[in-house]
């Protein structure tokens, strides 16, 4: 057996497993804590440990280091483990959205093969100042947190092709934007900005950026060139 799905079983615990397993799947049971007998489990790929009742993680997941995709969403962390950042396999999904953590780990920016990072509804108020390690990531997902403003590094996400910033505090963007050429969607609607830097017009492949309900809103006149070279713009 290589594969595991303990999925909707209602468990408080997480029993004895079978060795060599390559994919976990424990989404939305009970379980409140994750045994140390998880971490002896390195052949792991996959880990789904979404939907539960999990506080806290031990800083032991460093152990699986053959993970590319982990799953922490739905469940009650306030914070999780700057370990999650020596998990050099992460390279397809981690997921952490609706949790309660208030601080994103510096050390996470050294997961340089991530594609994708859902980090959504939260409590974070900023991010970390150095985000250039996420040099492989497709899609950031930060859509309803409490972030009022953006690191300039965002600009070293050259690889970002996905940007979401729903329901944010964000009343400005930094210049270095501009940078991310390979954008495709911006989405950043329900914030307080009040104009966009000039530099978004180097984004050339952008084809949607969303911009409603900004209430102070002030539309530079380059908004629309954008239209009028494909790029669709919700206002």
């Amino acid at each position: 057996m290589t594969a595991l799905d303990l999925s909707g079983q209602e468990l408080t615990s997480v029993p004895s497993l079978p060795p060599g397993l390559t994919r976990l799947d424990l989404y939305r049971n009970a379980l409140t804590e994750v045994p140390a007998s998880l971490w002896s489990q390195t052949g792991l790929t996959v880990l789904n440990l979404a939907a539960n009742r999990i506080s806290s993680l031990p800083p032991g997941i460093s152990a699986l280091k053959s993970v590319h995709t982990l799953d922490l969403a739905h469940n009650r962390f306030d914070a999780l483990p700057d370990e999650l950042g020596e998990l050099a396999g992460l390279t397809e999904y981690l997921y952490v959205s609706d949790n309660r953590l208030t601080a994103f780990p510096a050390a996470w920016c050294c997961l340089g093969r991530l594609r994708y990072l859902g980090c959504t509804d939260n409590r974070l108020t900023s991010l970390p100042a150095d985000l250039s390690g996420f040099t492989s990531l497709r899609e950031l997902r930060l859509y309803r947190n409490e972030l009022t403003a953006l690191p300039e590094s965002i600009g070293a996400l050259g690889a970002l092709r996905e940007l979401h910033l729903r329901g944010n505090r964000l009343t400005s963007l930094p210049s270095s934007i501009g940078s991310l050429g390979e954008l495709r969607q911006l989405d950043l609607r329900e914030n307080a900005l009040t104009t966009l830097p000039a530099s978004m017009t180097q984004l050339s492949k952008l084809d949607k950026l969303d911009l409603r309900w900004n209430k102070h809103f002030r539309e530079p006149a380059w908004l629309r060139d954008f239209e009028e070279a494909g790029c669709m713009v919700l206002r």
